[in-house]
């Protein structure tokens, strides 16, 4: 059943004790909030429906229900007015000498955040393994060669981590890099990182060459989780081409990254972005939103071929304060080629 709003911009909506409507804000259908007391409170304490992906709203009285819901179709109404709200936050330009700033000093605003944030701001990732089963821990017994994983941009370990937990593979080594080196020494005080099986380091992965520890044609698996939206669009295309040069033959990149009109691409003022979707945070880090058809055409490009590309629309609720939130993400799965014979 398709969500609509009357209108998108209207400033309230009349909401009924017994029945919840919805109190519509700047963002419209986007991020939609109720005061419907007796509703939260009779069902803040349900679990969540099914597994990953089996959480399909059906019936929109029912949205308070369950904390998140899959698969959540929009209507035209709802992409003409994203498309309008990002029109509206799009028309101010920053100047060239701005955008220089933010670009050339991306390492210093990303070494900010995580001295502010230290590990506390992103969540491990356990949820990794449901979407990304390539990821999931192998028994000794599974794992007849050795297995190589390359994370591109690991923060503080969010990813990395949580493969180093479970993961008891005598043979699976782990590298991780990021340009923020406040981050890697974060990761590297971790409890649960192990130099032996894991190698971090500090590296600019917009750079025509990469610095590894590690040769071309080497590594089994490239992860790269909302990383390539914090590059500027020019340089994306190269920092796919090293993700291939450093895949071995069959080697698979995973990537997990924001949608076009995404909520957060939806909250920003008119001021903040750098070009057409792509945007400065108040905290000076950058962001781009895809859409799957230029993702696509820059994996393709490569010489990667497409095994999954999908376009991740959810429905995230926060019961306590009726408040909706229409997430987009994009998530894709690409090999690289086997060598002929």
């Amino acid at each position: 059943m398709l969500l609509t709003m009357k209108s998108v911009h209207s400033l309230a909506h009349a909401c009924s004790r017994m029945t919840p409507t919805f109190t519509s804000t700047t963002h419209g259908k986007y991020l939609q909030r109720c005061f419907a007391s007796k509703t939260w409170e009779h069902t803040r304490k349900r679990k969540k429906p099914g597994g990953a992906g089996d959480r399909i709203l059906s019936d929109a009285r029912e949205v308070f229900e369950f904390n998140a819901w899959d698969h959540v179709e929009w209507d035209t109404e709802q992409e003409e007015a994203a498309q309008a709200a990002v029109a509206k936050n799009s028309t101010i330009k920053m100047s060239s000498d701005q955008r220089e700033r933010f670009q050339s000093e991306a390492p210093k605003f990303w070494d900010s955040f995580y001295g502010i944030h230290d590990n506390r701001f992103f969540k491990d990732r356990h949820w990794l393994f449901t979407e990304f089963p390539e990821l999931a821990p192998m028994s000794n017994n599974e794992q007849s060669e050795p297995r190589s994983i390359f994370e591109l941009g690991c923060g503080v370990g969010n990813t990395i981590l949580p493969i180093l937990q479970y993961s008891t593979e005598s043979q699976l080594k782990v590298y991780g890099c990021d340009f923020s080196a406040r981050a890697i020494e974060i990761l590297r005080s971790q409890p649960q990182f192990a130099d032996k099986r894991c190698e971090v380091f500090v590296m600019d992965a917009t750079l025509e060459k990469w610095n590894v520890p590690f040769d071309e044609n080497s590594q089994d698996i490239i992860v790269m989780i909302f990383v390539l939206s914090a590059i500027e669009p020019s340089k994306m295309q190269g920092v796919l081409e090293n993700c291939y040069r450093y895949l071995k033959p069959g080697g698979l990149l995973i990537f997990r990254d924001y949608g076009r009109y995404d909520l957060a691409q939806l909250r920003f003022k008119s001021g903040k972005c750098l070009e057409d979707n792509f945007y400065v945070r108040g905290d000076g880090t950058m962001v781009y939103f895809f859409t799957e058809q230029e993702l696509r055409s820059m994996l393709a490009k490569t010489g990667l071929v497409e095994e999954q590309l999908i376009v991740d629309r959810r429905l995230q609720v926060n019961r306590g304060r009726c408040l909706k939130m229409y997430r987009v993400w994009i998530q894709t799965k690409f090999r690289k080629p086997l060598l002929s014979p």
